[in-house]
């Protein structure tokens, strides 16, 4: 059937409305990200933790209030199916030289998904695929700044930092660009030196926590390196440069799947991800996006990824390797690089929450500064999955522990409500198989560190067990199982009872908020040899006099700072005396 002439006027009019609501999203969005320099020369650390926060929430409140104006408007199932056909055409055609087309499909995506419940995916209607095909570099010159090497080293340098300014002073600048130097000239020979016909570095500064990034490309005829430059405040907010960064594993840890998104000011964001893919072509495209703060768009990336993987493999989806979770079932595909979390229906006795915690859990996560940490996690509801890819094993497990979360059609899985997160080898499984003596030991090294860390970040693990961490390929260990997490202050950390009665902790007057952390030494890791290693390493984690004292960092608001990449590339600075 044919549309009305006022129903292709109201398609077009609904149109334009959601791409103004886009527009005014992404100012909101980029309001608080400029923001992100003048918190970093105030050392407003806060602000700076409250502004993640903030800018989190802008994308569903946006789409809520546009999706609530077609609903003023519109009689959602009264409209026939080229109505929506019209109103995608519509909206295709105002984004033709949008510099956030790709942001603005996502967010024309989320409008339809709300509308109709996310209950089906037709390109007709939404934008599955993409609109365009996007050849990187035509906008290059809007995102890149490009510095002349025909000069001497210290003469890039300073024409770079007069390119990036701050109105915070340096500590000691001519100290810091000797640094900058010497570790540029220690990397690169004198041959390779004068092979360097161009410095090119991304024109937005990237802030997160109590850092700044100069992000870039030393440019040779043959190979390109990164070239990073890291920035601090010190105590009197005085800015010093912290290191250079010309090695692709430490950029590509600095962009690690267990790090809070940075804020980065761009007008033309396909670009800046373009070009970081290029300095880092093992990461994702969605991984860069989300890296960006744009995770919104980073699940719509995400999911084109998948439907292309699938189109490319043929393994079956199946229970994923490690122990049965008692709150999440967890399944993966193979030979796809992450796990699918469901909640179960019911869950042990042992555990004493409910679902709606579990979802809260994971949202303070996504809220929180993960510092490296703890994995992020991405949230879809009503995830469809081709029904013969499912292994029969793993059908008839879902059937019994998820069965509320299932639909099951002729050819699909439908998930309504799971997480998605960055496959990792469970760190229990780890130290099973591991036999050199060096690699367990750092891994318990590690798994201290991440316990202490998610601490001074505020968030109470709870659940420590060692199959709840995973290791990366980089021997980093990140927490994963968020069901009994909570805020350092909601606990009560206390010391056992002192007695010759093997019964005395029975008969304890024992609070739900109360922690005894000298039990933590029997639940954390299994053997005896990894024990005493954590207990050698982090004795202290067995303490509640360490965990008061955390609590106490907490309260006062006081922000730790974590540097993602080896203390070892740090510049030396004067010591306090």
């Amino acid at each position: 059937m044919e549309m009305a002439m006022t129903d292709t006027r109201l398609a077009k009019k609904i149109a334009f409305q959601i791409l103004t609501h886009f527009d005014k999203s992404y100012r909101w969005f980029t309001r608080i990200t400029r923001g992100a320099q003048q918190r970093f020369e105030n050392g407003e650390w806060s602000a700076t933790q409250q502004a993640s926060t903030d800018r989190i929430n802008i994308y569903e409140t946006c789409v809520s209030k546009a999706t609530a104006d077609i609903y003023h408007q519109v009689e959602i199932h009264q409209q026939n199916p080229a109505f929506w056909r019209a109103m995608k055409d519509a909206y295709s055609l105002l984004l033709g030289a949008h510099p956030q087309f790709e942001l603005a499909e996502t967010f024309y995506n989320s409008i339809i998904g709300r509308l109709f419940r996310h209950k089906s995916i037709d390109n007709s209607v939404m934008f599955v695929l993409p609109s365009r095909c996007f050849l990187p570099g035509r906008d290059r010159d809007k995102v890149v700044n490009r510095f002349d090497t025909n000069h001497t080293v210290a003469q890039m340098y300073a024409a770079i930092f007069e390119i990036y300014r701050f109105k915070a002073p340096f500590e000691d600048k001519a100290r810091d660009m000797a640094h900058l130097e010497t570790a540029l000239r220690r990397r690169l020979n004198t041959q390779q030196l004068a092979r360097v016909y161009s410095v090119e570095m991304l024109k937005p500064v990237f802030y997160r926590g109590k850092s700044a990034y100069l992000i870039g490309r030393i440019c040779m005829p043959d190979e390109t390196l990164p070239f990073v430059i890291s920035l601090h405040t010190n105590e009197n907010n005085a800015i010093y440069i912290d290191a250079l960064l010309t090695e692709r594993k430490d950029l590509s840890v600095i962009f690690g799947f267990a790090r809070s998104y940075f804020m980065a000011d761009t007008q033309h964001p396909v670009e800046v991800a373009s070009f970081l893919q290029e300095l880092m072509p093992n990461k994702k495209h969605f991984e860069l996006y989300m890296s960006l703060g744009h995770h919104k768009h980073g699940k719509t990336v995400f999911y084109r990824n998948f439907l292309e993987h699938l189109d490319n493999s043929s393994d079956q989806f199946e229970r994923a390797p490690g122990i049965r979770g008692l709150v999440m079932m967890v399944f993966h595909l193979p030979s796809y690089g992450v796990v699918f979390k469901i909640i179960k229906d019911a869950f042990a006795e042992s555990k004493k929450i409910t679902r709606q915690h579990v979802k809260d859990c994971y949202k303070l996560v996504k809220m929180s500064d993960r510092v490296g940490r703890m994995a992020d996690t991405h949230e879809y509801v009503n995830f469809r999955f081709p029904l013969d890819r499912i292994a029969p094993e793993l059908l008839q497990e879902l059937k019994e522990t998820c069965a509320s979360s299932l639909v099951i059609t002729d050819d699909a899985l439908i998930i309504k409500h799971l997480y998605i997160e960055r496959k990792m080898t469970p760190l229990n499984l780890y130290l099973q198989q591991e036999t050199d003596a060096d690699k367990i030991r750092n891994a318990i090294d590690e798994l201290g560190l991440c316990i202490k860390q998610i601490a001074l970040a505020n968030i109470f693990p709870g659940d420590m067990l060692h199959k709840n961490f995973g290791i990366t390929r980089h021997g980093r260990i990140i927490f994963y199982d968020y069901d009994e997490i909570c805020l350092m202050k909601e606990r009560n950390f206390r010391a056992l009872p002192k007695s010759d009665d093997p019964y005395a902790l029975d008969t304890l007057s024992v609070a739900p908020n109360d922690v005894f952390p000298e039990q933590f030494e029997h639940f954390i890791v299994g053997k005896k040899q990894f024990k005493d290693i954590l207990k050698e390493l982090h004795g202290d984690l067995m303490t509640p006099e360490y965990w008061k004292s955390v609590q106490h960092i907490a309260a006062k608001g006081e922000i730790t700072d974590f540097t993602p990449y080896n203390p070892d590339k740090r510049f030396a600075r004067p010591t306090k005396n």
